[in-house]
This record gives C-alpha cells, structure tokens and sequence, in this order.
C-alpha cells in the first residue's frame, strides 16, 4: 500500500493541504465542522504522522525552506545558486517549492488573492516538513508586506520587500546613477532615458538614479528624452524611434531593461544610426542575450548570487536570535561591452 500523504487527505477532505497542516499542527483555527471532516479522512486513511518528523519538531532539522514565485524567470536560478552556495558551505539542506506565478497569473501581480492561496499551501507544506526558515523569492521587486503567515518562523525575501521582516534587494538607484556617470565620463550630456512602468518600484528607483545625476552633473533636462515603456522590446523600439526622430535627438540613451535596448538597437540599425558611434546605448539586468547582440550591450549586472547567498546568511542569523540589518542592498555591477562610446564630435 503506497505511503498516505497531507495532499492525499487534502484531496479526500476537499480542503487545501494548509489547512490539512492547521489541523495536525494546532497552529491556526479552523472551523470546527471543516476540522472534524478532516479529522475523520485522517482517520479513515490511517494516517501516521512521521515519527521521526514529529520528534523532530523542537529541534534543529538544518533544513531550509525555499518558496520561489517562478524558477523560470530569468533573475530567479541565480539567486538559488546563492543559496545552494551557503548551504553548501554549512551543511545545510534546501527544500524548493516552485509556485509557477509566472505561468499562473504573469504580470498580473494586483490579483493577490489569486495565488494568495498559492503561497499560503507552499508555506504550510515547508513547515510540515520542520524547516527552520524561509527564504522567498519574488520574479518582480514589490511590496508583500501582510501576504505571508509563517507563524513565527524566520522569514528573508529577496528580489521582493516587506516592511516588517529582512528583505535584499539590489540597489537600482545607484545602478541607474553609476550608468549615467559612465555616460557623462565618456563625454555625453544628451542622455535620455526608456523607464519601465512607472507603478514598478524598480522603475522609480532607477529614475531617481537618472535624476540624481542630471542634477548632480548639471545636464540639460529636456522632458522630450524621458519617455515611458513598458519592460517589452517593442516599446523599446518605437520609444527609441520616437527619440531618434526628435530635432535635436539624444547622444545616449539609458534603457531600464536589456529587453528594451535590444529594441533601442534594432530602431537605431532601422534608421541608419551607428551604435556606438553616433548613439550609445545601456541596458540594464545583463541577460544572457546582452553579450550576443549587435554591438555586445553595456548593461548593469544584477547581484543576484550575492543576494541569494546574504538572504541564507541573514536568515541563519535570525534563527540563531543574532541581530540582523533587515533592509539591504548590494550593489549592482556595470558590464562593459561594446554599445558606449564618446559622442559624434568628441
């Protein structure tokens, strides 16, 4: 006979394998008829809680849970590498549960009750399994403050942020400022910058990061070079013919995403512009593609080994009751490659 499991119980009860966990492990209230259904399918199953597992409960186990949103966005392996790198090197264990958002609800990230339910049976189904912590991995850098209830167990988010617990997250508006001060060294001053979505915290950040530096380097603000995309290579493209066709177009342009400068060389290879040597350009992420376009891209690398490798460090600490900085930032890295060079004149 095959081994019983919460998700058998679960599906027999017609109830999610969280509240299945709540049942056996008293840690939240369920309503008393959903609780004596439950009750009875264990019953019914014969089901035996692992021994092991139970004596297990108030002691270490050296293993950690990972939830990521999506292993299949581009930002995500490399931060389990950072993880798997500290465990690694401390004999840890990793458990990893994949939610598939990215499949699930793609940018629809306003629809939190959609996969609220998601994250809440992946978090159930790790504390099952007594892990000591969690790290959570978000594919989009925003606020899930109040979105998670691990019930007093450590919790780290990287590439995602809460106000109340320890969150890493790179630090983009340094990024976008280090991009422009290359640009300005090289001899630009008609910088324009392709944003994402401006309700995108990243994309703010690094605004304000183009922002600093205008002001700091004294630089022509010319509202006609900032214009307003949408992470995608299309909007690249048309934004950056919109710029090219202008009167007096820009010397540089600043593109928040590789996505979207590739879109930015593809408009300046249409309209007969030299990259680089009538229009330089910057991407930012350093995707893989980046180093195989037409010229390679300078681009800004993200950190994400780093933060995946701080978040276990973090976490370790808050297990073992150690004080820890519950807002970090490493810094991002600028690629050069081939897209940058002194403007036309120069």
């Amino acid at each position: 006979m095959s081994k019983v499991g919460i998700k058998d119980i679960a599906a027999r009860a017609n109830v999610s394998t969280a509240t299945v966990s709540y049942v056996l492990n008293g840690t939240r209230n369920v309503k008393p008829a959903t609780k004596e259904r439950v009750l009875r399918v264990i019953e019914e199953l014969n089901f035996k809680p692992n021994a092991i597992a139970q004596s297990l409960k108030n002691r270490r186990t050296d293993t950690i849970g990972v939830i990521a949103e999506d292993v299949t966005v581009f930002n995500v392996p490399e931060i389990i590498d950072g993880i798997n790198d500290y465990a690694d090197r401390h004999d840890l264990h990793i458990l990893l549960t994949n939610l598939r958002l990215d499949k699930r609800i793609g940018r629809g990230f306003d629809r939190v009750e959609s996969y609220r339910k998601h994250m809440e049976n992946a978090v159930a189904e790790l504390q099952g399994k007594q892990v000591e912590g969690i790290v959570y991995i978000g594919v989009h850098p925003r606020d899930l403050t109040g979105m998670i209830d691990t019930h007093g167990k450590p919790i780290v988010y990287t590439y995602c942020y809460t106000q109340d617990d320890i969150s890493i997250q790179y630090d983009d508006e340094q990024a976008s400022y280090d991009a422009m001060a290359y640009l300005v060294k090289q001899g630009h001053s008609k910088i324009a910058i392709i944003s994402g979505t401006m309700d995108s915290l990243p994309s703010r950040m690094r605004f304000n990061g183009f922002y600093k530096a205008v002001t700091e380097f004294s630089l022509p603000f010319n509202p006609d070079w900032i214009k307003m995309g949408d992470w995608e290579t299309e909007s690249g493209f048309r934004l950056a013919q919109e710029l090219l066709s202008l009167p007096e177009p820009p010397t540089a342009i600043l593109a928040m995403n590789d996505v979207m400068a590739a879109g930015v060389l593809r408009a300046a290879s249409e309209a007969g512009v030299a990259v680089p040597g009538e229009l330089s350009v910057i991407g930012f992420d350093n995707r893989e593609f980046s180093g195989y376009l037409t010229p390679r891209m300078t681009t800004l690398e993200l950190p994400l080994h780093e933060m995946g490798y701080r978040a276990m460090d973090s976490l370790m600490k808050a297990i073992r009751g150690e004080e820890v900085d519950r807002n970090q930032s490493p810094a991002c890295k600028l690629i050069l490659r081939d897209s940058v060079a002194p403007p036309p004149g120069d």
